[in-house]
């Protein structure tokens, strides 16, 4: 086991992660931008390292710095956390020539997978199914035509190495399609310095589904179960559960089987999330994040596993220890991520807190780095909490993050809590009936009152 991890990232996440190497015994270096000499992980780290100014660019994506510093602490692995550096070939890549222990995938998997073209190549190849369209790249508007023609309208054009949203355009008829096309391109272009574009049938009520898998250096691979991730606003979450609503036992152990023996042919190693679009009992594979995700811990708290610690574990060259029959599930989950962001608009909201209380109690844990005083900087990603409850059902789960938003104390900044008030307590989602289109319609509804 290692003696001491650099953890390179910020936030609520480097919170998480020092915690878990705190119960293992391992020492924490914390690493830091200017902006963050304050924040709640640069604090109770055993040490602390600036790596630069406040923008991202210059500190949390700065590899010189971020290697520099482990090499002045001692430190013999890196945990990217998410975001940031966590799905960057050639970071995994220098980390592991520099001698230091990537606490994630292979580069070469982070790279295959990376690129969605050649990632849906590979699990269809695995046998895992996919969204009918394009083979891979499109090459002209004209071979898009064609496919188009074949899967039938609407279709979405999609940058191959996309994310967030970025370089996505749905072309709902085929006097529609040329537009999208340039304006797909255009988007990617911009957003990632690749144009390559790929095209799939667009799912008109689908959910979205992402399945939790952790594999050892040993091909041992198991799944943690299933996470509805459908309540997105611009293809970005903002509230997830586990299980789903929609998924059967039955089905989960099908969409599990399939995946996990995919992901062993591979030799994939560490944790990693197969996102699906879910539909008519159908389910599509769409792209796999080869890292850990924002919404882990409903997946903790269904299955009792420490996602962080085995990640660390496995890192260490650790077998698994258990298999797919040890992995069991009790009650459901909710999260409810908070952003600093205004609730009827979304726009960002950073300033200084100025009272901050959290919600507790049975089955309520919150995920974050906030204090009062805490001043929440404009410069990176505006989630400042996670609220997760669990509870022996769904209906009980529901009842208990009302009153955990209740009284969640959030003082001058403003945050999307009374939004998930208005989520929670709406029918609809009280039924588990909602798809990846429902909280846009949502918003809509609300703004028009």
């Amino acid at each position: 086991m290692f003696s001491k991890i650099l953890i390179a990232n910020r936030g609520e996440i480097a919170l998480r992660i020092l915690r878990a190497c705190r119960e293992l015994g391992i020492k924490t270096v914390a690493v830091h931008s200017t902006a963050d000499q304050d924040a709640m992980h640069v604090r109770l780290a055993d040490e602390a390292v600036c790596i630069g100014p406040a923008s991202s660019r210059d500190s949390y994506l700065n590899v010189a710095a971020i290697l520099s510093a482990a090499t002045i602490t001692g430190a013999e692995a890196i945990h990217p956390g998410y975001g940031f550096l966590s799905e960057n070939a050639d970071f995994a890549e220098t980390v592991e020539s520099h001698g230091l222990v990537f606490i994630g995938p292979t580069a070469q998997h982070i790279r295959m997978m990376g690129d969605k073209i050649t990632a849906k190549t590979t699990m269809q190849a695995l046998g895992v199914p996919l969204v009918p369209g394009s083979d891979g790249e499109l090459a002209s508007i004209e071979e898009a035509r064609k496919v188009a023609a074949k899967v039938g309208y609407p279709v979405l054009i999609k940058a191959a190495a996309g994310g967030g949203g970025r370089g996505m355009k749905v072309a709902p008829t085929e006097a529609d399609l040329e537009e999208a096309w340039n304006v797909a391109r255009t988007e990617a272009r911009a957003a990632f310095g690749n144009d390559a574009v790929y095209l799939e049938k667009y799912m008109d009520k689908p959910r979205h589904i992402e399945l939790q898998i952790l594999g050892d250096n040993y091909n041992n691979v198991v799944h943690f179960g299933e996470r509805d991730c459908s309540l997105q606003r611009r293809h970005q979450k903002l509230l997830e559960e586990a299980g789903s609503p929609a998924i059967s036992a039955e089905q989960r152990d099908e969409i599990g089987k399939t995946v996990t023996e995919a992901l062993s042919k591979m030799g994939y190693r560490n944790a990693g999330t197969l996102e699906f679009l879910y539909q008519d009992g159908q389910f599509c594979f769409i792209e796999m994040n080869t890292r850990l995700q924002v919404e882990h811990p409903v997946t903790e708290m269904v299955s009792d596993v420490d996602l962080v610690r085995e990640q660390i574990r496995i890192a260490a060259g650790e077998k698994l220890g258990y298999t797919q029959k040890d992995v069991t599930f009790s009650g459901h989950s909710i999260e409810c991520r908070i952003n600093a962001e205004d609730p009827n608009d979304f726009s960002p909201c950073p300033g200084t807190v100025t009272v901050y209380h959290p919600p507790g109690g049975l089955g309520v844990r919150v995920d974050s780095a906030l204090y009062t005083g805490y001043r929440v900087p404009p410069y990176y990603d505006s989630m400042i909490a996670k609220v997760i409850v669990h509870a022996p059902t769904r209906a009980e789960a529901i009842a208990r993050m009302q009153r955990a938003l209740d009284e969640f104390v959030v003082e001058g900044i403003k945050t999307v809590i009374p939004l998930h008030r208005r989520i929670l307590e709406n029918p609809e989602f009280q039924k588990g009936d909602y798809t990846i289109h429902w909280l846009e319609n949502f918003s809509a509804q609300l703004q028009e009152v």
